[in-house]
């Protein structure tokens, strides 16, 4: 990773999200009671957004993860992909903006993810979609709890009629959901707890919506009522037979939780950095 470009980002973002940060503290106070988040637009100049999209991966060089929960492609293996896009997800990691978005969210401890848990590059194609859900609560080792989802989408003139855009159920899966539109050059960030179901809504054209994203973690989890709990999926609202489906997916997967405290998968989605 070249670090001074990173540096050089980092700074960027800073005094983008400093600029605003009065609006976005209220934008997300004004949703904190529910699920909580602000999103900011033209967060990196344009030639930079643009670049990010110019070398992001194709969907054979990614995981595909293709299931009643998900259609989607992903890659946390960053090393495998053009620098740039390493030093522009790390640039979300510096401790001046990890601190300043902590103010934003009134988080005392917050803590960026080297290991890119969970995080790194996502990309949504024709029909790739993401039921609603909550994120698994806490980091891979379950010593921090997850806290903050940051959502950077980098594809140009990327249209609301395309489909591929977050939604948050600030009232849960069973009532209407609000729609975040993945604009090119646009960050979200979001609360995740136990209430805070989201979900991406099916790509309906031939094109890529492609995201670079990254999960901050603290000592602490947000509400009081949170206790770990693995990815829970449920169907839309008229998706009764997906829901009872997810559902014991859902619980399946947490027994297996209780009898393996890390989780028995062999390739856990994270940044295996080579040691030289």
């Amino acid at each position: 990773m070249n670090v001074s470009v990173s540096n050089e980002i980092s700074e960027r973002i800073y005094t983008k999200i400093k600029s605003e940060q009065m609006a976005l503290t209220a934008a997300y106070n004004k949703t904190k009671s529910q699920i909580g988040f602000f999103y900011i637009d033209d967060v990196l100049p344009g030639d930079i957004a643009q670049k990010c999209y110019e070398v992001f991966p194709d969907p054979p060089e990614m995981r595909c993860l293709k299931s009643m929960r998900e259609y989607k492609h992903v890659s946390a293996q960053m090393d495998k992909h053009d620098p740039f896009l390493e030093a522009v997800i790390y640039a979300f990691q510096d401790q001046k903006i990890v601190t300043l978005i902590g103010e934003i969210c009134g988080i005392d401890s917050l803590y960026a993810d080297e290991s890119l848990y969970a995080g790194g590059l996502s990309l949504m194609a024709k029909d790739n979609f993401l039921h609603p859900h909550l994120d698994n609560s806490h980091d891979a080792e379950r010593e921090r709890w997850r806290v903050l989802n940051l959502l950077y989408y980098v594809t140009p003139d990327w249209k609301l009629e395309n489909g591929g855009h977050l939604e948050v159920w600030p009232n849960g899966p069973k009532q209407k959901p609000v729609l975040i539109e993945s604009k090119f050059n646009r960050l979200v960030v979001m609360a995740t707890h136990d209430t805070s179901w989201h979900s991406v809504n099916k790509v309906i054209v031939d094109g890529s919506r492609c995201c670079i994203s990254n999960y901050y973690f603290s000592d602490s989890p947000l509400k009081s009522t949170d206790k770990f709990h693995v990815t829970k999926f449920r169907g839309r609202p008229e998706d009764t037979f997906t829901n009872v489906i997810l559902d014991l997916d859902a619980h399946l997967r947490m027994l297996v939780r209780k009898i393996f405290k890390k989780g028995i998968r062999k390739n856990p989605h994270i940044y295996k950095k080579k040691t030289k």
